[in-house]
């Protein structure tokens, strides 16, 4: 559980909002805090990268997400009956 003061302002806000929205006040702050999270994790992830890219054993399966069948197999679906 997480407790913390806002200006007037801001608390009006928040509860104009989530009249608005339909949704409780907690559960718009919780929504509005864990995206805002995802998102700080996100920038410090493609730090870490920029920092630490990928080596070219690590890049080497990179090609297979292009693979696609070498036959066509849609007429399966019909060959069950």
């Amino acid at each position: 559980m997480l407790s913390f003061r806002v200006e007037p302002e801001v608390a009006e806000k928040v509860r104009e909002m989530s009249v608005y929205l339909g949704v409780s006040q907690s559960e718009m702050i919780s929504e509005a805090l864990r995206t805002h999270i995802n998102m700080l994790a996100a920038r410090r992830d493609a730090l870490v990268y920029q920092e630490n890219p990928l080596t070219p054993e690590e890049l080497a399966f990179a090609s297979v997400e292009r693979w696609t069948p070498a036959e066509d197999w849609s007429e399966w679906a019909d060959a069950a009956g």
